[in-house]
């Protein structure tokens, strides 16, 4: 059932479940047990490069990296792919292979600088609190004052 998703036939789910007397459900079902044991399934039916999600064509480039020419072609030919897609597919991989370590460098000089500025917060909160609990505890003095010995004015 789950090679009718495939080349050369790129059925949808909801074609293959009317056929085969299936529940749609049964068949999505299906194609995400067989992506989770490794093979690639366009989401789509419509057999084009860009129905492939991103996991599929990750493991596409995985699988086709060991592989010479012909057997990449012969790959291609099976899924209904274009060795240059798959080429494109592993040069974009490893862009984002390259944008992730930058990503990761700048994640970790911003949360560098966050710590310094939350360090530089939290030392002006302690000194705006102390400054608060003097002028709190001043004015309570000062009250206690003016109880015992009265106001200046009297």
């Amino acid at each position: 059932m789950v090679a009718k998703l495939l080349p050369p036939h790129n059925l949808s789910a909801s074609e293959v479940a009317e056929q085969e007397g299936i529940s749609v459900a049964t068949i999505y079902k299906w194609r995400k047990e067989a992506r989770e044991q490794g093979r690639c399934l366009p989401d789509a039916g419509d057999g084009s490069a860009e129905s492939w999600s991103s996991r599929d064509k990750f493991a596409a480039v995985v699988e086709t990296a060991a592989m010479n020419a012909e057997e990449v072609t012969e790959y291609c030919r099976r899924r209904g792919l274009y060795p240059e897609q798959i080429q494109a597919w592993r040069r974009d991989c490893e862009r984002a292979t390259s944008l992730s370590q930058e990503e990761r460098r700048r994640e970790a000089l911003d949360t560098k600088e966050q710590r310094k500025r939350i360090r530089e917060l939290e030392r002006e909160l302690k000194r705006k609190e102390a400054a608060l609990a003097e002028t709190a505890a001043l004015l309570t003095l000062r009250k206690k004052a003016r109880a015992i010995w009265g106001d200046e004015d009297e």
